[in-house]
This record gives structure tokens, sequence and C-alpha cells, in this order.
């Protein structure tokens, strides 16, 4: 559905924005562009530090916001901590946005200031600074609440007791004795095998099923050896590629998946259509399925003993990234390759963070709009 609320002033808008973004954002460049008098979202990107090449920067930023369709103007609005003390702050990167923006034929709706002493307008002699308390007194928006924290929150992983922390960590050292027991030839254990080991064991069997299933499971209420089902194929790249395909496309993607992967490993190429998913190609996966997935895999990455959780948290910082949550993908894939610094899946995370590239369907969202 469609919101549409309205605007009235500059001080309106700005109260607007951070319930566009769904958080309040600090040391931010956010980008809102426009079709028309209708916004198409909003793009946060963080400021730069001493020593960016501010050109660069705008080039970029600019990049993006020209990959949405419709859109024919933007708005540019800094969320520092600094202040007007030598005037507006920021201005030489917000010139450099202006003059993209005109280069490349969007006309620039706003350019405004938030500092930590006063906001004002990029648009005005000075910036025209003026009293914060004004933004306290912009009008209210009903049904579209204000957010109360800023761009990395949300991203801590659930809290969990040590002791069902230990229990998964038993659950995943007898399921690893099962399937070496039943996929090895001659294997063999000391160790007794629970039961129910095997019995997860022999549900890896029918990979794209387990994975649907997984999206409806309560993440609050997960059993130890489901738990570790999902550790152990998130810790396996090919099998983690399997979930991801999945959940983005359906049990039918992850079944073909599931063949191509097989046939990889004969030798045979493995189909395009389905590598782009991971660089965030193709049809538009329905959020919703993506936002299940974070759930679950966030309280994996929490379940998991340390020394085990960097396979979830790639896939966390992946999802994340997928869902447009650039910032808390970072966080993500810097955690796993904490754990384990060459880890390739969260590597590739960090690097599409820190290039600014974002999925293609991140530029096809379903419309909220504000006027």
């Amino acid at each position: 559905m469609t919101t549409i609320v309205k605007a009235a002033n500059a001080a309106e808008f700005l109260s607007l924005v951070p319930r566009l973004l769904g958080y309040h954002p600090t040391d931010s460049l956010v980008l809102v562009p426009f079709d028309g008098a209708r916004t198409c979202g909003a793009m946060r990107f963080d400021l730069p530090r001493d020593g960016d090449e501010i050109e660069r920067l705008a080039a970029t930023f600019l990049g993006l916001a020209c990959k949405i369709p419709d859109a024919d103007g933007i708005a540019v609005v800094a969320f520092t901590s600094a202040t007007f003390a030598d005037g507006i702050p920021h201005a030489g990167l917000v010139r450099a946005i202006e003059t993209r923006a005109d280069a490349c034929g969007l006309r620039v709706v706003d350019a405004l200031c938030v500092a930590a002493d006063a906001w004002g307008s990029y648009l005005t002699e000075h910036g025209g600074a003026r009293p914060l308390a004004q933004l306290g007194d912009a009008a209210a928006w009903g049904d579209f609440p204000e957010p109360a924290d800023d761009q990395s929150a949300g991203a801590e992983l659930p809290v969990i007791d040590d002791d069902t922390v230990g229990r998964v960590a038993d659950a995943l050292r007898s399921l690893g004795d099962a399937v070496t027991l039943l996929c090895e030839t001659g294997a063999r254990t000391d160790r007794r095998i629970d039961p129910q080991a095997l019995a997860t064991a022999c549900v890896l069997e029918d990979l794209p099923r387990l994975f649907e299933r997984a999206l409806g499971w309560d993440p609050q209420a997960l059993a130890p050896y489901d738990a570790a089902a999902m550790i152990w194929c998130l810790e396996r790249p090919s099998l983690r590629d399997i979930a991801m395909v999945g959940w983005c496309g359906g049990v039918v993607a992850g079944d073909e998946a599931l063949e191509a992967q097989l046939r990889w490993e004969q030798g045979a190429e493995y189909p395009a259509h389905l590598a782009m998913v991971m660089w965030g190609e193709g049809d538009r996966p329905e959020p919703e399925r993506l936002q299940s997935a974070l759930a679950l895999t966030r309280t994996l990455a929490a379940l998991c003993p340390e020394p085990r959780r960097a396979g979830a948290l790639a896939m966390c910082g992946w999802l994340s990234w997928a869902l447009g949550k650039s910032t808390h993908a970072a966080l993500y894939a810097g955690w796993a390759c904490e754990i384990e610094p060459e880890h390739g899946l969260a590597e590739i995370v960090a690097s599409f963070v820190g290039a600014g590239h974002l999925p293609e369907w991140a530029f096809t969202p379903a419309r909220a709009s504000a006027t």
C-alpha cells in the first residue's frame, strides 16, 4: 500500500527523512530521490572522512540515485555532528553533488543540513542557521512513527543463555559424528551418537525443503538439532549457496541450485542466472522471505559456538545487504572476518559495501511515497 504524507516546509521534510529511512541517521548524507513531487525512498551514505575524495564520492552517490527508475530530482540532507561555527558543514560535498545532479539532468529539490547546533539550507547564503527546536515542532505523522535509534541499531545478535548455546553445541558435535558415520566409508566413532542426530542427518537429504521449512520456524523457539542442521549447512559454501538461492526464489529455485551444485562438482559450468543472485541481480526477492531468513540466521549466529559463528554471520551480512541494509551488512561481515579472516562470503559482502554496490533489485522498491 502506498503511504502519502505532505511536508509543508523544510522543517517538516527534515522530520520526515528519518521515517523514510526507518532510523535517525548520524554522520550521514541522505539522498531522497523524487518522481515529480513524490519521493522514491531514501539512500544513506557515510559522510566523508578527512582525506576522502569528495568528487569521487559525489559521483558514486549520484550514480546510485540515477539508477532509480522515474527519479527526476533529489533532495540532499547532511546529518552531522559538526557545527555551524565555520559556516554550514560539508558544503564542498553538497556542491559537488549539486554539480553532478545538474550534469545528470536531476533537479535539486532541496539541500539541507542538520548539524549539532542548528539546521539550515545549502541553497541560502551562509546556510541560514536555524534553531534545532524548529524540527521538534514539525507536524506529527500519525501512523508514520518516528524511529528511536540510528543506522547501527538492530544489528546486535539476540541474547541467548549459556545452557541453550551448550545444547546447540552438543547437537552440532553429535550431528557431525552422524554425518561422518553415514557418509564416509569405514568411518567409526567412539562417542555415542544421539539417535536424533542420525534422524537430523537424514533430513539433510532434501536441503531445499529444509531451507524452505526453516523460514516458518520461530527463531525464539528453535530445537537444538534444527539449529544445528542450519548452522552445519551455513558453514559449507556449497550448501549455503543453495539456501541463498532458495530463500530468494523459492523451493523450486533451491532444487535447481542443488542440481547445479552437483553438476558443477562434476565439472559443469554453474548457471549464470543462479550465480547472479549473489550479486543482487535478477528478479527482486520477496522482502518478507529475506526478513524471515535474516531473523533466523541472526538467532543461529547467537546460538552457535563463537569459533563456528562465521558462516551464520556472513549469511546475516548478505541478507542485510540484499534488503538494502548496508550498514548492518558491514557489521556482520566484519564480525565474521574477525573469527575467520578470509571467509569468502564475508569478504564479498564487505567489498560490496566498501564499493557502494547495492543489489539491482534495490532500485525497484515497493513504492512508499511522500509529498
